[in-house]
């Protein structure tokens, strides 16, 4: 009988390994999800880089298009065709090399029926356009150009809202921690005031209070989970998929953010896409106004065509014609001249954009760099205090188990602590979250996650 258990959980054996390998593989549950996993999974996975990357081909195409304009247009016909139209009879049986005046019933007009099957073989190509087609093509270029900045814009976003969630996430789950701390201290301040009571040595409010007290913590306590639940889901978001499941996140080390804030150089936002892309943009319109202008200059064309005429389909006679055409439309209702105004005063409007373009992204930077001295100057006195706190709230403790202190103040500790605890869980989060959006400020997000 032993034998033939060993023999049934042999056979389960692989199934039973293939469950655990599944189980380990799930996002979290097998080691915790970094910050750098997220951000790289909503590189790949956001509808909105996933869009920018669609655009980008679409531009590649685009050049494609304007490239075309360099390559010869041959194109290939055929037609049918009768009439008893004299000029046109007259023609059909002249291109096929069957015209015969000397004929004694040729009469050129009241011709019989004439038919003709044609077949031709046509080209076309455009050997001069004042320039247009190179101003065309450049124009496609800077166009890709400036969507791969747009994504790189959005990249740039991403990556700190990303980071903005990842950091609330864990902000909330500290706050968790904090609420779960401060209860287990009110609860034992609940027990010493109600053996006060018993013994006689303090009053029933004493107690009452710290019922009340002890349920608005566990209030509080809830809310702060939801708030998990929240920063979870707004972070999902952003990666654009499920890929946090639970908040067992990796908490950064706090002496190793500490420094990290580098000085102020407005000369970053060089970095920044957005000011690239105003440049690009304001060459787009340059070169528009260039095209428009060149647009009014004398074109030349080359054609020619080979063709094939039959009356009864089967012996055609065969022609050709070559030649050069050239083209200048010397006015046009000043549609071109006034096209060129509309191109250059576009032009000018972009130039004053990009202008204040960098004046905007100067400030952008000046007001991330200050959020984030804001941030940890906070951090540094609120993590000063703390300590103090603590050190009340024990003293308050030990003195109101000594029937020294008042319930009130023993309560004012307590509340205390847990504020300079939420003070400075918050400036931590903040002082990080801050540092993302100083990167984002200087265009560095992108650089930091380049494969």
């Amino acid at each position: 009988m032993r034998e033939g258990m060993l023999q049934r959980a042999c056979c389960y054996l692989p199934v039973i390994t293939l469950i655990l390998v599944a189980i380990l593989s799930l996002p979290g549950s097998s080691q915790a999800m970094t910050l750098e996993t997220c951000i790289k999974t909503a590189l790949e996975n956001n509808p909105d880089i996933q869009a920018g990357i669609t655009r980008i081909h679409e531009a590649k195409y685009m050049i494609k298009q304007a490239e075309s304009a360099y390559y010869p247009r041959l194109y290939l016909s055929g037609a049918y065709s009768v009439t008893d139209n004299p000029p046109q009879a007259f023609m059909m049986s002249l291109n096929q090399k069957d015209l015969d005046m000397m004929q004694p019933d040729f009469d050129p007009n009241d011709p019989d029926h004439t038919d003709n099957m044609r077949l031709s073989l046509g080209l076309k190509y455009r050997v001069y356009d004042g320039g247009v087609k190179s101003i065309h093509v450049q124009m496609a270029k800077e166009s890709k150009q400036l969507r791969e900045l747009g994504l790189r814009a959005v990249q740039n976003e991403l990556i700190h809202q990303v980071t903005r969630g990842y950091y609330g996430v864990l902000r909330a789950q500290a706050f968790v921690a904090v609420q779960e701390e401060s209860l287990i201290s009110l609860e034992e301040s609940l027990r010493i005031a109600t053996a006060r009571f018993n013994a006689g040595s303090a009053v029933k409010t004493d107690v009452l209070n710290l019922e009340v007290k002890l349920a608005q913590a566990q209030e509080d306590t809830i809310r702060a989970k939801n708030g998990v639940r929240l920063a979870i889901a707004s972070l999902n978001t952003a990666i654009g998929s499920d890929l946090v499941l639970t908040n067992g996140l990796p908490v950064p080390d706090r002496e190793e953010i500490r420094e990290k804030l580098e000085s102020l150089d407005f000369s970053d936002i060089e970095n920044r896409p957005e000011l690239k892309a105003t440049f690009t943009l304001s060459n787009i319109t340059e070169h528009s106004y260039e095209k428009a202008s060149r647009e009014r200059r004398p074109t030349m064309s080359a054609f020619g065509s080979y063709d094939l005429d039959s009356g009864d389909f089967s012996d055609f006679e065969n022609s050709y014609l070559m030649g050069v055409m050239a083209e200048w439309e010397i006015f046009d209702g000043y549609q071109r001249q006034n096209k060129a105004s509309i191109a250059k005063a576009q032009w000018q409007t972009a130039k004053k954009e990009t202008l204040k373009a960098r004046n905007d992204l100067r400030l952008d930077l000046q007001q991330a760099y200050l959020k984030a001295m804001d941030a940890r100057e906070r951090l540094e006195v609120s993590e000063k205090s703390i300590e103090s706190a603590r050190e009340a709230l024990r003293i308050t403790s030990e003195l109101y188990k000594q029937g020294v202190a008042e319930i009130t103040v023993l309560l004012t500790a307590q509340v205390g602590l847990t504020t300079q605890k939420t003070r400075s869980v918050a400036a931590y989060y903040d002082y990080l979250t801050a540092l993302s959006n100083y990167d984002r400020a200087r265009g560095l997000g992108v650089e930091k996650y380049k494969e």
